[in-house]
């Protein structure tokens, strides 16, 4: 009932193409066409992401748990020498 025919489409393009010009036409097909690109880019970044957190949350890098040893010894060797001062 309401469908759009190919001759009305045509009209419907010629229209557009008077009103806006080849060059703005084009322009904007290629934000558009950056802008989906981005999008998609954007989109596969934050699917790594997550895999990674989920990764790095079942499995701790062995790098990490090194970091954490460090900071408790350093923290520890902080603690035992203002103790020592204030004594």
């Amino acid at each position: 009932m309401f469908g759009i025919s190919v001759p009305q489409l045509l009209i419907i393009l010629g229209i557009i193409v008077l009103l806006f010009g080849t060059k703005k036409l084009r322009g904007l097909g290629g934000d558009l066409g950056s802008a989906f690109k981005g999008f998609k880019k954007a989109m596969g970044e934050d699917d790594k992401e997550d895999k990674e957190d989920k990764d790095d949350a079942d499995f701790p890098a062995k790098d990490k748990v090194e970091d954490k040893s460090k900071a408790t010894s350093t923290a520890t060797q902080t603690q035992t020498s203002e103790q020592k001062e204030h004594k």
